[in-house]
């Protein structure tokens, strides 16, 4: 096919993924590393987001975000963090504990970057887009315990979401999947729901079995990666935007809490730079509120409590 037009030029950074002034700043903790036991002879660096909301006395939120390297980019087309900062000070979503995790690697293979993903030099096809409980382990009995015993992070499924784009998104997928009883909230943006390791089957599973307590929220644009060759021929099974409406209609038909938003943009976060807020409201939008109306605490800002 014919190079067409830049269909991601109209989607810009949007205003809570940048630094507002007033608005308090949380602390990214790392990198740290944690050794693999679902993976043997590999390891997964991460670091923590905490927002300067943070009470050790009082259960958090939780939110993963695989890729973490490319999601927490201080000039990426993310910025999840900053978006954490904005919503958490303005009590559109919960106090939350942000974790941003790559791909596992051997130790003498690089540690993914903004610019290398690490499709080729780390385990990050294997894990991401291999359906099976592996990567729900490293997560599920790995990291949480880590997580567990240095903060305060309520066991509340509900207050549990993962999210991640292309491979990451269908991971994130697939953990919620394996385990509904640790994670029910899922961002999906341009996932891979494709052939790449027979990820394009979750339609039929989701039909399948029985629905799970997993609220979603996808994203994908019509110039995605369409599995058209260079001779013409078509994958229906490589086609990630085919896949994407394909899965949506039937987490819908199914009766999950679904929600997306197709856009024109190509494979990569272009679109995702503007939705990510929407996203994380959306997800979180069930987290406590006073509706007192002489609760002046629920109506004013969250600074957090005054340190000693």
């Amino acid at each position: 096919m014919a190079q067409g037009p830049n269909t991601d030029i109209h989607y810009k950074l949007a205003p809570d993924a940048i630094v507002q002034e007033g608005v308090p700043v949380g602390e990214i903790r790392g990198p740290f590393t944690l050794p693999s036991e679902a993976y043997p002879g590999t390891q997964h660096t991460y670091w923590v987001y905490v927002p300067a909301q943070y009470d050790p006395e009082v259960p958090a939120s939780l939110m993963i975000f695989n890729d973490g390297q490319a999601f927490m980019a201080p000039s990426g087309d993310m910025r999840a963090q900053v978006v954490m900062d904005n919503l958490i000070y303005r009590r559109e979503i919960p106090v939350m504990i942000g974790i941003f995790i790559n791909p596992g690697r051997r130790p003498d293979q690089p540690e993914p970057t903004p610019q290398n993903w690490g499709d080729r030099d780390t385990n990050r096809p294997t894990e991401y887009n291999t359906i099976d409980d592996k990567y729900a382990r490293v997560i599920v009995d790995e990291l949480l315990p880590a997580l567990y015993k240095d903060y305060n992070i309520s066991k509340d499924p509900e207050r549990h979401g993962i999210g991640g784009s292309s491979s990451g998104a269908i991971a994130a997928f697939i953990v919620a999947w394996q385990r509904p009883n640790h994670f029910r909230k899922v961002l999906s943006n341009v996932g891979s729901f494709t052939n790449i390791r027979g990820g394009h089957v979750f339609p039929e599973l989701v039909r399948e079995n029985e629905k799970k307590p997993i609220r979603i929220f996808m994203v994908d644009g019509r110039n995605d990666n369409r599995g058209l060759r260079a001779d013409g021929t078509y994958d229906q099974s490589r086609d990630w935007f085919y896949q994407n409406v394909r899965l949506q209609q039937a987490l819908t038909e199914k009766g999950y809490e679904v929600n997306y938003s197709w856009g024109i943009n190509r494979h990569g976060q272009k679109m995702l730079q503007t939705v990510l807020p929407e996203m994380m409201r959306w997800l979180w939008r069930d987290h406590g509120v006073s509706t007192d109306v002489h609760d002046m605490v629920e109506r004013s800002f969250h600074t957090g409590k005054k340190k000693e």
